[in-house]
C-alpha cells in the first residue's frame, strides 16, 4: 500500500488537479466543512482540467450524480482529481473525485466524487468545438 492507496488500495482516478486546506472559515458549528465549499473546490478542479483540454475558456453547465461519501474536516489537505468520461462536440463530461488527507495520516481518504459537464465557450460566450487531441 502506497501514500496514494487508501486502506482498501483504491486509488484516485484521473490526475491531481488542486490541492488545498481545509480551513476554520470553510466549516459550520460543528466542524464540519460545508458542502457547498467542497463543491466548489471540485469545480475549479474540473475547471482546470476542462479549460486545458478545451485549449481555452469553458462553463460549467451541468453538476450530476454527486456522492458525498465522508465529511471533510478543519486541517485537512484536500485533493481533487479530474478524469475525462466523455467528449462531445462543444462539450466535455469530467469525472472528479475529492480525497483528503487527514491530519496525522498519511493515507487519502475519497470523501466525494461527481460528475460535472463543461462547454467550451469562444471570445462571444457562445459554445465553441472543442479541438481534437
Amino acid at each position: 500500500m502506497t501514500e496514494r492507496e487508501d486502506a482498501d488500495g483504491r486509488r484516485p482516478r484521473g490526475e491531481l488537479q488542486i490541492r488545498t486546506l481545509a480551513m476554520p472559515a470553510d466549516a459550520n458549528p460543528n466542524g464540519d466543512i460545508f458542502g457547498g465549499w467542497l463543491l466548489s473546490q471540485m469545480d475549479v478542479a474540473g475547471g482546470i482540467f476542462a479549460s486545458q483540454r478545451a485549449r481555452g475558456r469553458v462553463a460549467t453547465v451541468a453538476i450530476d450524480a454527486m456522492a458525498f461519501h465522508l465529511p471533510v474536516y478543519v486541517g485537512d489537505v484536500l485533493c481533487c482529481y479530474a478524469d475525462l468520461e466523455r467528449l462531445g462536440r462543444t462539450s466535455m463530461a469530467v469525472h472528479i473525485e475529492a480525497w483528503v488527507i487527514r491530519r496525522d495520516a498519511v493515507r487519502r481518504v475519497l470523501v466525494t466524487e461527481g460528475r460535472f459537464t463543461y462547454v467550451a465557450i469562444g471570445e462571444d460566450r457562445r459554445p465553441r468545438p472543442v479541438p481534437s487531441p
